[in-house]
């Protein structure tokens, strides 16, 4: 929660038992749980220069697992009962074609790599393995590792002292691990994402300002000069160094909520990415939230490193081609807009884009009409960041059961999106809470994309 007034027990207090040097204290702020300062970042950041132009990754996790014999991978040469109901359309890559589904995605192939051959994963429904490389298990005593973004935020900090570096756009579901976006791990709370739909808006309620009234510009900054004036007023202001004051000023922005508000964005905008609605076959999962993509494009203009988001529930043990006809439809049209707008601001080489779930689907399609879960091959697409696009790498057996060639480990697709953001795995680590370094991962980047 935030604290305006500051924490009891300190060693100066007032008559209210509050002491000046806990006064711009945040407890929480949703980059964790733990108290954090923000005078302490600002001072971090002092000698660091300022640049609007910044790497940064956004991440789709399609939780639940999508069928990769159903997206990237279309079997045209098995049988019916592991070839499935959908055909495959040429790219404007020669050589190259994906699923019916996506015929605005193809016209972007040339921007984009597919790897056909994933392999490591585990079969549990979680994300954490595509956030880190790593599964929960793994120095779980020390607290767990860390996810590449709350990763970002400890080696590289904030672009903006306003904004946090990492943001999950996750929304909260019942199956809790698919709308995880990325923990801290080892590092502490204060690096784990901020979360717009938790206590991080919560903290942002200033004055009497409610989440449903965020959105409105002059309430909020109504509300914020209230608050400064009454700050003043009370002489509180007064001898705190440049440092609180500027602490002061991160707190009041507006920065972050604009980047949250969409209705900034031109009708013509907004309607390219759509809105993934009517929500259909989220069960437990989340939601087809088309504008989360729009956001996150959003987010990173505004000066974050990182953002996580879910999209949609792949969990498809029953109507599995319906549900990629939905999802994927959906699919297609906002990350087709986010590669265009992307590109369209000069941002596309500095912004990696991938999209994975946790696991593939069996080649097998079930009674239902579905398929089950299949851990020894998934997929995965990406795009921007600097990679060589246009290509392809790895292959499937013709039932779609296992990686033939190149495959490409978990940890891989990590190292690939660390090199990315302009840090070497081969060198970088960071200590864990007993003083021991801990490498980022244990495989390198992907050759043919760097």
């Amino acid at each position: 929660m935030l604290t305006i007034f500051g924490q009891h027990g300190a060693s100066r207090s007032y008559c209210d038992r509050e002491s000046r040097r806990s006064f711009l204290k945040i407890g929480g702020m949703s980059f964790g749980a733990t108290a954090f300062g923000l005078a302490d970042v600002l001072r971090a950041e002092s000698n660091q220069g300022k640049s609007n132009s910044h790497k940064a990754l956004i991440q789709i996790f399609l939780g639940g697992g999508p069928p990769h014999q159903d997206m990237w991978d279309i079997k045209t040469q098995a049988p019916s009962e592991i070839r499935g109901e959908f055909r495959p359309i040429s790219t404007n890559v020669s050589g190259i074609q994906i699923c019916e589904v996506f015929p605005k995605l193809a016209r972007h192939m040339d921007k984009a790599a597919i790897i056909r051959s994933v392999v490591g994963s585990k079969d549990r429904h979680e994300s954490y393995q595509c956030l880190s490389g790593w599964i929960p298990d793994d120095l779980k005593t020390l607290g767990g590792r860390p996810s590449i973004g709350g990763a970002v935020s400890k080696l590289q900090g904030h672009v903006d002292p306003a904004v946090p570096p990492f943001v999950g756009l996750a929304e909260r579901s019942s199956h809790v691990p698919w709308s995880d976006c990325g923990s801290a791990g080892f590092l502490g709370a204060s690096h784990g994402a901020f979360k717009p739909d938790g206590p991080g808006i919560e903290n942002m309620k200033l004055n009497g300002i409610s989440l449903e009234r965020l959105q409105d510009r002059k309430r909020l900054l109504t509300s914020l000069d209230a608050m400064r004036r009454d700050i003043d007023t009370s002489g509180v202001i007064e001898g705190m160094d440049a440092f609180n004051q500027r602490a002061l000023d991160v707190l009041t922005s507006s920065k972050l909520v604009d980047a949250l508000d969409i209705s900034k964005e031109s009708p013509e905008t907004i309607a390219r990415y759509g809105d993934g609605k009517p929500y259909q076959f989220q069960y437990d999962g989340v939601a087809t939230r088309n504008d989360h993509l729009l956001i996150a494009r959003r987010l990173i203009e505004a000066g974050v490193r990182v953002v996580s988001l879910s999209f949609g529930r792949w969990d498809s043990h029953s109507k599995n081609f319906d549900m990629v006809r939905d999802h994927g439809g959906k699919l297609d049209q906002c990350l087709s807009a986010l590669v265009e707008d992307l590109e369209s601001r000069g941002m596309l080489d500095d912004v990696s884009i991938v999209v994975w779930g946790e696991f593939g689907r069996t080649p097998k399609i079930n009674k239902e009409a579905g398929r089950d879960h299949w851990s020894p091959v998934s997929c995965a697409w990406l795009a921007g960041g600097g990679i060589r696009p246009g290509q392809v790498i790895g292959e499937t057996n013709r039932l779609g059961e296992y990686a033939t060639l190149r495959p490409v480990h978990v940890q891989e697709v990590i190292a690939t999106l660390y090199h990315n953001m302009g840090i070497n795995v081969s060198t970088t680590t960071l200590p864990d809470p007993t003083g021991r370094p801990q490498f980022l991962v244990e495989h390198e980047p992907i050759r043919e994309l760097i």
